[in-house]
């Protein structure tokens, strides 16, 4: 039975209201949104009271950093692998339609990539993440930045921030699609040194006790985040580089 003209113009309606909201809220969530964020935190630098927090692209405070490691890149990057976290994928378009496809059908992307944080005046220079179930809306997952040279280190430093992925929805502060942490950051700190520590790769640790100041915040998304304020640094095995 063929649909009638006026059933026809209704779905062509519908269509069209659909799509002209989907441009709108793009429009919002990953331009509008990401200026005004901008604008703002020009005007009001929060950065300036938590310097030991990272950056989200458009000026928010992110997330904290708990960890550090004391070796060279391929040290770190063996390390890794070792413990069973693997590197991330860089953000490309095929990438973020691979972790799209894979977190709406359930399929595994063990190297999904993560969404940039900014430290030092750059977005970080590894990823790592260890899956957790079938697909990316859960894992495990650090950022490191390398630091500037340190005297008293016996090889490169690496500051990062290791936080753990509870689902994927709408950030709080753009309604760009993001995955939302866990509050306690300290936990998935733990997590990290416990898998270095079974890996054998990890030569010593020690812990830097009250190295945040402020230790309860919200993240660039607006998820809020808890930790101790400890600062937790394992040392690798030295390799020249």
């Amino acid at each position: 039975m063929s649909i009638s003209p006026p059933r026809t113009k209704r779905m062509r309606t519908a269509s069209s209201l659909c799509f002209a909201a989907l441009f709108v809220y793009l429009a919002i969530a990953y331009v509008l949104m990401p200026s005004y964020w901008t604008q703002y935190t020009r005007h009001r630098p929060r950065l300036e009271d938590a310097p030991r927090i990272t950056s989200a692209g458009h000026g928010l405070p992110g997330d904290p950093l708990n960890v550090a490691m004391i070796g060279s890149e391929e040290s770190l990057k063996r390390a890794m692998l070792a413990a069973h976290w693997y590197p991330a994928d860089g953000l490309t378009v095929r990438s973020c339609a691979h972790i799209v496809a894979a977190t709406l059908f359930h399929r595994k992307y063990p190297m999904a990539p993560v969404s940039n944080l900014y430290l030092l005046g750059r977005k970080e220079d590894l990823a790592f993440e260890r899956p957790v179930g079938g697909d990316p809306r859960h894992r495990h997952h650090v950022r490191f930045w390398r630091a500037p040279v340190v005297p008293a280190a016996s090889g490169p430093v690496w500051v990062g921030a290791a936080t753990y992925d509870t689902s994927v929805g709408l950030s709080h502060t753009t309604g760009q699609v993001t995955h939302h942490i866990a509050k306690n950051v300290d936990t998935e700190r733990d997590f990290l040194f416990g898998d270095l520590r079974k890996s054998g790769e990890l030569v010593d640790s020690y812990v830097i006790d009250g190295y945040h100041e402020v230790c309860n915040g919200r993240n660039g998304g607006g998820d809020p985040w808890h930790t101790d304020g400890n600062l937790w640094v394992g040392l690798l095995e030295i390799d020249l580089e």
